[in-house]
């Protein structure tokens, strides 16, 4: 066990325990170690990463590329199909371990929108991407969400929490989420058994019939349980292709390459790193 996250954790006052170790696949568990403290479904809960006997930010270590000449790109898995707790990349804390969303002091969950049950698909992020709250996104009219780039992960199989995965891009949706742009990125898992088959946005459709159609309802009124209105869409919810989509996480990762190099930042997002190589890299000496 990392000795400096532990000294972090118990100067933090954390409160973790209850340790477990999990890996992704058998190629990802030789680069990253997964490792939850705490119990689910608790405030304290948390999924930190370690690679080469050190902790890493799944937001800034784990590189968006896994095969830059084939567009395959790392997704780290924040939600499996079917489970309701929202978890995420948590942007404020040392080293941005996966916690599950708080509001108004009570954990979040996603309702059951019918005749959906939780998440209809892998959901995720992708690492070393930001969609800047101070730029206007030309598509959807809207200020970035000052998040990691979402992904949505369409194949046949459920991802562990906490995975990481290697995945194609396939398509994209510009969800507008109370005024601000959310994009969602439609991918597939490169092992998954589709994959071969699917390889852009008309794909889906095809080989997944519907599916597009449920991810829009989905995405449309999945807060209106909780007394928000139904989200919108740019461009009456049309759904971009690959060549777009490749856009759309390009300028997502220009956005992170700005803020990583920053000293400070007024959205108090951690920008603690491992293997950056610059002044947000912490020793883990200890």
């Amino acid at each position: 066990m990392n000795r400096f996250i532990i000294k972090n954790i118990k100067n933090k006052s954390f409160n973790f325990f209850n340790l477990t170790v999990k890996y992704s696949t058998a190629r990802q568990a030789e680069q990253y170690q997964a490792i939850t403290y705490g119990t689910e479904d608790t405030k304290n809960f948390r999924i930190f990463y370690e690679k080469n006997s050190k902790i890493i930010s799944p937001f800034h270590d784990i590189p968006l590329f896994y095969d830059k000449n084939e567009s395959i790109l790392n997704m780290v898995v924040e939600i499996p199909r079917h489970s309701h707790a929202k978890m995420e990349i948590n942007k404020k804390e040392l080293f941005n371990p996966i916690s599950q969303d708080v509001k108004k002091e009570k954990l979040r969950y996603i309702n059951n929108i019918y005749p959906y049950y939780g998440y209809i698909w892998n959901y995720g992020a992708f690492p070393q991407t930001y969609d800047d709250p101070d730029h206007v996104d030309q598509t959807t009219g809207c200020i970035g969400d000052n998040d990691p780039l979402d992904v949505i992960e369409l194949g046949t199989e459920k991802q562990n929490r906490g995975a990481v995965i290697q995945v194609k891009v396939l398509g994209a949706l510009g969800l507008i989420d109370e005024g601000e742009a959310d994009w969602k990125v439609l991918t597939v898992d490169i092992k998954d058994k589709l994959a071969a088959e699917l390889n852009d946005i008309a794909d889906v459709e095809s080989k997944l019939p519907g599916l597009l159609e449920c991810t829009r309802d989905w995405f449309k009124h999945y807060k209106i349980p909780s007394g928000k209105p139904a989200n919108n869409f740019a461009q009456g919810g049309r759904f971009f292709d690959r060549d777009f989509s490749l856009q759309i996480i390009h300028k997502s990762y220009t956005a992170w390459s700005k803020l990583v190099e920053q000293n400070e930042n007024k959205k108090k997002i951690s920008l603690a790193n491992s293997c950056l190589n610059n002044s947000n890299t912490l020793n883990q000496a200890v």
